[in-house]
């Protein structure tokens, strides 16, 4: 085996790294899992004699700086950022850094549908999921989507199809990952804290499909030209999708109707008013899992099938009721202005829109150039309240109003909302700082909502 005997450190104790632990006590490997966390609060957050049992160590409350060339392999979680000095320390040391994406991936038979770029990645690759699962009955849905791969790994077998949604984060460190069919959705910027510089964010996309041959799928966003730009990249066969223009080879929006043309097949897919989903936005990412469902040899019969049921995913653009006249959103997956760009621009009433909260560095010029005739008021929370304040004062932009609570925001949104308008969470920023992620900040709206 692969791993059987191998000293590996896990590195970070939250969903990915505790499933790859498990993994690789599975698979005969001298496990051990290490955060930043001390012992007395991970014993509150987890099971820590269950771990012992099953043969794993816990490294607490430091990083492994004095331990890690004793180790064969390092595994990072995705939020373990790549340039920490313990782990320039343990490539000169001849240790081999992977994410728990490539960890898992050596350890599957079957094929795999990744699918990544800045915004989109949780509606396509579940619904790209139910599409496969027409065809392969044991489609493992994993990834960035809230399951960690290595949890499904063990169940896996060789005609069973994974479909995976891949941030940059767990490419940073993949190594022989070749999914057989790779979409790129769309490139912006976003996470340039982490990344520095768009080039870097833009390389580390694409090692996506650097791997990949000629028997291998592409799917590129022809309207995004980073994207554009990666088709001369890949050697696997590109199949362009787009909302803009018709194509002599793919699948593109004609007036109301999603067509495709690829490999013998000219024809309809469906009619966009057949969809449950709004936005152009969404209409690229329908066509992005009909494109993967095609390469995975779905039939379109089955493929109309689940895109009429298709309800989207929660937290984007998800309908949480209509009180008083007014309709409520949850968006809250928008954490970045590109995000709620595509939500602003999907709304087809006066919005009341909340934005704000953890600074990732982003510019906010686009989204509040959007504003003047969309926007009827903005509430504003978290750290980057001000900098947005700041950009809606260049713009001419005066109907915004702070709130220091989430509870006092909801309150502004309720009073401000009148028959007719619609209130949108849609922040343009990550949730941290005020909430563990951007489930429990959509979560907690919709609780709010509801009361």
């Amino acid at each position: 085996m692969l791993y059987e005997n191998k000293k590996v450190i896990v590195c970070g104790m939250a969903r990915s790294g505790i499933s790859a632990a498990k993994l690789l006590a599975s698979v005969g490997a001298d496990v051990t899992l290490q955060d930043m966390k001390p012992m007395d609060v991970l014993i509150k957050l987890h099971d820590i004699e269950a771990y012992k049992k099953a043969g794993i160590k816990i490294f607490a409350g430091a990083n492994p700086d004095d331990i890690i060339d004793s180790f064969d392999y390092a595994v990072l979680s995705p939020g373990v950022p790549c340039d920490l000095p313990f782990i320039k320390k343990a490539e000169s040391s001849g240790v081999k850094v992977i994410s728990e994406v490539e960890l898992a991936y050596r350890l599957t038979e079957c094929p795999v549908c990744a699918i990544t770029g800045t915004n989109g990645k949780t509606t396509t690759t579940t619904l790209t999921g139910m599409l496969l699962n027409k065809k392969y009955k044991n489609t493992a849905v994993v990834g960035n989507i809230g399951v960690a791969y290595s949890e499904k790994v063990k169940s896996l077998k060789a005609d069973d199809f994974v479909c995976a949604e891949i941030s940059s984060f767990q490419l940073e460190t993949s190594d022989t990952f070749r999914p057989h069919i790779a979409a790129v959705l769309n490139i912006t910027p976003d996470h340039l804290n982490r990344h520095k510089t768009m080039d870097n964010y833009v390389s580390v996309k694409e090692k996506i499909f650097m791997k990949q041959n000629k028997d291998d799928f592409t799917i590129l966003n022809k309207n995004d030209e980073y994207c554009v730009k990666m088709a001369d990249k890949t050697k696997g066969k590109v199949f362009f999708f787009s909302s803009a223009e018709k194509l002599d080879e793919g699948i593109y929006l004609d007036e109301d109707n999603i067509h495709i043309k690829w490999n013998g097949l000219d024809e309809d897919v469906i009619n966009i008013h057949e969809l449950r989903i709004l936005g152009t936005h969404n209409y690229e990412n329908v066509m992005a899992a009909i494109a993967c469902a095609v390469c995975a040899g779905v039939d379109m019969e089955s493929i109309r099938e689940v895109l009429k049921e298709f309800n989207g995913v929660e937290h984007r653009i998800e309908y949480c009721g209509t009180f008083d006249g007014v309709d409520y959103y949850n968006d809250s997956k928008g954490t970045n202005p590109d995000a709620s760009i595509r939500a602003v621009l999907a709304m087809r009433k006066p919005i009341v829109l909340i934005g704000g909260g953890y600074d990732k560095d982003s510019s906010y010029d686009e989204w509040v150039k959007l504003f003047d005739g969309r926007v009827k008021k903005l509430i504003l929370i978290g750290a980057t309240a001000g900098k947005i304040a700041e950009c809606c004062d260049r713009y001419g932009f005066k109907d915004y109003e702070f709130a220091d609570t989430f509870k006092k925001c909801i309150e502004k949104c309720k009073a401000s909302a009148e028959e007719g308008d619609c209130v949108l969470l849609s922040p343009a920023c990550a949730s941290w700082g005020m909430f563990e992620d951007y489930e429990q900040r959509g979560r907690m709206f919709k609780e709010m909502v509801a009361q």
